[in-house]
């Protein structure tokens, strides 16, 4: 077999279950008015390297989060970017049928530039267990057939809110290499080694309708050559999708059977790949945690507002629905009204209580940064020369 035959075989399959997963992710429910007429034409929106980047989001929730997935879809909306929102298969259809004509009555510009969309066959809502790696990866495979000139894909969970406006990241992140992937990661994982890593589980969630438990094994086995903790660029997400090696095959294996494989795929693949010197040991999230961490981290409340605003993060998590402290975020950061995207500069309609600034737009090719993009941009330079002092970040 001829090099050209090696890259031929895992390109042509895999981009068959890519399209097939694609179909599947997108049968049923979408956002857009169309997936092929949409206004104004996709020339309008600049791609490439001397255009501002763009995002890829992944909003992802369960049961009951609905309007969570909604409202932090217009919190971090922006026409340069691409969506997709999946809640898991514990939510019955009619909840998931609701979003998405919710979000297809959300904003204009939602309709114009048919960059959202829904999933209609989602996975599985287990909390622990391969299922939401695997949604993970059937929700990139999407995005890169939807649209594959994005710069990074960004997992949020419903639970999650943003810290600044699409305009304060575009404009942070147009200095930022786009080769470079942000993951949360260390060699050293001390008590979730023994807890979340070597213990060998099966996801019921795969396998059975409607099941969300998973069963444990007496046996434990040896931690593979990675690191846990991720915003991946897309060549990242392609090798991870199209395994053009067998490294992504392989871990992927391995970590069917982990507890919690989101917090240690990617990392893996990244630390142990090409890849390895373009990652950068941060999430770019605020959490609140026990020490040592449990589980999952605080609930946040108003009295986290002063060291979220001064944190320089763009992201943070976890937040009740209805908490007061999304609203005062609303209000004094995003300066978004109820029910409506945050506006930029790409919104040219006037600002009233009974309109929608954004419902009228012009150039979606400039932002107009806020205050807190400085703190982001002193931030972000901080945690770039704290990468480059190392000559491999992923062995911090």
């Amino acid at each position: 077999m001829g090099a050209a035959d090696k890259w031929l075989l895992p390109l042509v399959s895999v981009s068959f279950v890519s399209l097939l997963l694609f179909l599947s992710a997108l049968s049923g429910f979408s956002a857009s008015s169309s997936l092929f007429a949409r206004l104004p034409p996709p020339s309008y929106v600049r791609r490439g390297a001397a255009a501002p980047p763009s995002f890829a989001y992944l909003l992802a929730g369960g049961r009951g989060d609905g309007r969570k997935l909604l409202r932090l879809l217009l919190a971090v909306y922006h026409p340069r970017n691409r969506y997709l929102l999946h809640l898991s298969a514990d939510a019955p259809a009619s909840e998931r049928a609701e979003l998405a004509a919710a979000v297809a009555r959300a904003a204009p510009a939602v309709r114009a530039f048919g960059n959202v969309d829904v999933v209609g066959r989602p996975t599985a809502g287990t909390p622990m267990g391969s299922s939401g790696l695997v949604g993970t990866l059937r929700a990139a495979a999407a995005m890169l057939r939807l649209d594959a000139e994005w710069d990074w894909f960004v997992t949020l969970n419903a639970a999650d809110y943003p810290l600044l406006t699409q305009d304060d990241l575009i404009h942070v992140f147009s200095s930022v290499p786009r080769h470079l992937n942000f993951i949360d990661h260390t060699s050293d994982i001390g008590w979730k080694e023994s807890q979340r890593v070597q213990p060998i589980i099966v996801d019921a969630g795969i396998y059975l309708a409607g099941r969300n438990q998973f069963f444990q094994a007496t046996e434990k086995r040896d931690t593979p050559d990675g690191s846990p903790w991720v915003i991946l660029n897309r060549r990242f997400i392609e090798y991870c999708v199209f395994g053009w090696e067998n490294l992504p095959r392989t871990l992927l294996m391995y970590f069917t059977n982990v507890m919690l494989p989101l917090e240690g795929y990617f990392h893996s693949v990244a630390c142990n790949s090409d890849f390895r010197n373009f990652t950068v040991n941060n999430d770019l999230r605020y959490m609140v945690w026990d020490y040592p961490p449990q589980m999952e981290p605080h609930f946040l409340n108003v009295t986290h507002y002063d060291e979220l605003v001064g944190s320089g993060v763009p992201f943070a998590r976890k937040f009740k629905e209805n908490e007061p402290l999304l609203d005062k975020i609303d209000d004094k950061i995003l300066r978004r009204w109820r029910h409506r995207p945050v506006p930029g500069a790409w919104c040219t309609g006037r600002k009233r209580w009974f309109s929608d600034p954004c419902s009228q737009w012009s150039n979606v090719n400039i932002v107009r940064p806020g205050p807190q993009a400085e703190k982001f941009r002193k931030y972000i330079n901080q945690i770039l020369e704290e990468s480059k002092s190392s000559n491999n970040s992923c062995k911090q």
